[in-house]
């Protein structure tokens, strides 16, 4: 286990996955990241790629070949190296390999990098392409926070707060975890989207056009916040297993496939590339207060 620190926070991380496990906040001593209860929903905040979502019939289509691939892809069942390690900053870094190759022929290095400063973490997300052909690929987060914050407070006691008034649209996903086409209005009370037990009966709530570029994790009892800051992803994902005590507010740089015919990976919605030699980096932070 990975652990960097502060007076202000303890991170840790662990290397499958390169996925954090806990977001201690000293001053209150709370543990703000779900604990991945496996009767539950067994992932604390897995790290998403080389695709987001799911893809029609499990495959990903490259140049006319079909290579099979799970939901939201290989790296947070992958065993990441460490690259570089203090005591607020850790690189972890995966490779292409035989394995990786067998289901995405593509040369890449993907680093993820935490730094650690005061009350924030900030998460790097860096693709490099090492290979001789162009990179496609899509890239994104899960983490899973804890809700409530103390054991006097429920569940509906708590709200999600966009930094500006939304109309929040959800793409309709089916049981498969496809795009149907279908969108449908989230009922909200201002820029307040309120927490409840139903929320996600229909699974996850996808927003493709947000106006807010950051979203807090409030409780109505008090003014303690988890904020979450993705400038760089225009997509966000919002779940949770309906009725468990968490929230998963997801930044991402890609998205499921449609029901429908495949498409080929360069034609995939909010697709990412880079060319021979390039290098792609996206960042968002977690705040705590």
């Amino acid at each position: 286990m990975i652990t960097l620190e502060n007076n202000h926070l303890r991170i840790n991380i662990r290397p499958q996955g390169a996925e954090l496990t806990s977001i201690f906040y000293k001053p209150t001593h709370t543990e703000h990241l779900w604990q991945a209860d496996p009767t539950v929903w067994g992932w604390h905040a897995p790290n998403l790629f080389p695709i987001v979502g799911g893809l029609l019939n499990n495959q990903l289509l490259i140049d006319s070949q079909t290579y099979p691939l799970n939901r939201h892809g290989f790296a947070r069942q992958s065993l990441f190296t460490v690259a570089e390690l203090s005591t607020t900053r850790a690189v972890l870094s995966l490779s292409d390999s035989s394995e990786t190759r067998a289901v995405y022929p593509y040369g890449f290095l993907f680093q993820l990098i935490y730094d650690l400063t005061d009350t924030s973490l900030s998460l790097t997300y860096r693709v490099q392409n090492t290979g001789s052909i162009p990179l496609f690929f899509s890239v994104g987060a899960h983490p899973a926070f804890a809700v409530p914050f103390t054991p006097t407070e429920a569940y509906r006691d708590y709200y999600l707060e966009f930094t500006q008034p939304e109309a929040l649209l959800t793409h309709q996903l089916s049981g498969e975890g496809l795009f149907t086409g279908e969108t449908r209005t989230i009922p909200t009370d201002g820029n307040r989207l309120p927490l409840t037990e139903h929320l996600f009966d229909q699974d996850a709530l996808v927003f493709k056009n947000l106006a807010s570029c950051s979203v807090a994790l409030k409780s109505k009892n008090h003014q303690r916040a988890v904020t979450v800051s993705f400038p760089d992803f225009p997509y966000l994902g919002i779940w949770a297993k309906p009725g468990a005590p968490f929230v998963c507010i997801e930044p991402w740089l890609g998205c499921a496939d449609s029901v429908g015919n495949p498409k080929p990976i360069e034609q995939k919605e909010a697709i990412q590339q880079v060319a021979v030699g390039g290098d792609f980096s996206a960042t968002f932070s977690i705040s705590i207060s």
